[in-house]
């Protein structure tokens, strides 16, 4: 149910055909929009009910597997939970199968560029390491490949950790980044989103570790909930146990013993969450077997993640960053902050439920211009304004088209300066999803 445009429900649907099951693929979406993942289960014996559901699937099937994205509160689900029908999800199916440890990651934000890293680092090791989850590639198709020696790590999403939390399953080594209001379109409250996180450390053991961002407040409440051993990391003090900075050296310390890796100023990611992601990263792999040198190689040659404050090009003495990756106001304040130069930033987009407050303070402090699009344009503006008072800067506009943005921001632009496309929002409104909003952004700065 839901097959989506990111991998796990192709992932599911291929696996499940290939172990000769008889699947049918529903989803609201119809052929042309689905086109991309349909090309990938070509030749597979799959049936399709498209553009709608029927709700006879859901009383004849012995299984429905949902996407992520399918709302809980799905009459269809319902239907199937009223006729006995077993319901599951991709990502309970690999962590009931998987031979491997699994390190898993969640957070509001910088968990992908924080898997990614992770999975890094391991490479740099002897040991075979998987990467993939909510970050695009689902590992189902691998498992005949994996070994118990391998190693997995991977990206999980807040609706993927609800579902596993009925497995009463947790990963070998969980690190949870942050934690801020987010989906709040999906899950009816802050408490249940907080819930939904916390299945990553709910059901380890004590032979499992937690690594919990210390510099994140929510996060120190949840000492007493960890089964397993605690380790912290903070980019702002030093700590007993866990990973800190110390002027250049990036120091884990594990069970008394000291690794200082002379690298901070080497790391090419901007901003003070990326420093946190690179420490919870590297305490991560140094627990699965990670050594000072593989840390050290992988984290001084990381220039991040497509969409994620990635670096398009300079054009007249401008910088061009795209960060559509950014959709919650915490993510982009996060790369507001990042920066020493002016910043001409494009923001705006789909309504998920988040509060806008702090990523208007953050505008009005460290903006001199802001261009806003999409459904939350009008609202952002509004509190812009009353952050800014009477002040200059920034000045704000809002535009009715992508493109229109990008003009305005580009007339606005000196050298030294920098474009910052960090919508603090959803896509959805004007696009697919973050990744097609990045590429556009990225074709008009080439064209330039």
């Amino acid at each position: 149910m839901g097959l989506g445009l990111f991998g796990g429900g192709v992932g599911v649907a291929q696996f499940l055909a290939r172990q000769g099951a008889h699947v049918t693929v529903t989803d609201l979406r119809n052929t042309a929009e689905l086109s991309s993942s349909m090309k990938q289960l070509e030749g597979l014996p799959i049936s399709y009910k498209l553009g709608g559901h029927a709700e006879e699937d859901f009383i004849n099937a012995d299984m429905v597997v949902v996407n992520p994205a399918v709302p809980k509160n799905s009459k269809f689900i319902q239907i199937a939970r009223n006729n006995r029908v077993l319901i599951d999800t991709e990502m309970n199916i690999f962590f009931k199968l998987c031979p491997a440890p699994i390190i898993g990651i969640t957070g509001s934000n910088g968990k992908s560029t924080t898997t990614t890293l992770t999975g890094k680092i391991l490479q740099e090791t002897p040991r075979r390491t998987w990467i993939g989850g909510n970050i695009g590639k689902s590992l189902l198709g691998c498992l005949d490949e994996m070994k118990p020696a391998d190693i997995v790590v991977l990206e999980l999403s807040s609706f993927q950790l609800e579902e596993l939390n009925h497995t009463k399953k947790s990963p070998h080594i969980s690190i949870v980044t942050n934690i801020s209001p987010n989906h709040l379109d999906r899950h009816t409250n802050m408490d249940e989103y907080l819930q939904a996180k916390k299945a990553i450390i709910l059901h380890q053991n004590s032979r499992d570790y937690a690594i919990l961002n210390y510099d994140d407040t929510e996060l120190r409440r949840w000492k007493n909930d960890c089964k397993g051993h605690i380790l912290w990391y903070s980019a702002k003090q030093a700590l007993s146990n866990g990973a800190f900075i110390k002027s250049n050296d990036l120091i884990i310390s594990v069970n008394g013993q000291n690794t200082a890796i002379p690298c901070v100023s080497s790391v090419k990611i901007p901003g003070i969450h990326n420093l946190q992601n690179v420490l919870a990263a590297s305490c991560a792999a140094y627990l699965a077997g990670a050594r000072k040198q593989h840390i050290e190689k992988a984290i001084t040659t990381f220039t991040g993640l497509e969409h994620r404050l990635e670096f398009v090009r300079e054009v007249n003495g401008v910088r061009y960053y795209n960060d559509s990756k950014a959709t919650t106001p915490e993510s982009s304040i996060a790369a507001i902050t990042a920066f020493q130069a002016q910043v001409i930033l494009i923001a705006g987009g789909y309504d998920k439920g988040s509060s806008f407050e702090e990523f208007a303070g953050a505008c009005a402090q460290h903006t001199k211009v802001v261009v806003l699009i999409g459904k939350t344009a009008g609202k952002i503006k509004e509190l812009i304004l009353k952050k800014k008072g009477s002040g200059e800067i920034p000045s704000i506009f809002m535009l009715k088209t992508f493109e229109g943005a990008f003009r305005q921001a580009n007339a606005l632009a000196k050298a030294g300066d920098v474009i910052l496309l960090s919508p603090a929002c959803a896509s959805y409104d004007m696009f697919l999803n973050y990744e097609e909003r990045g590429r556009k952004f990225k074709d008009m700065v080439k064209v330039l």
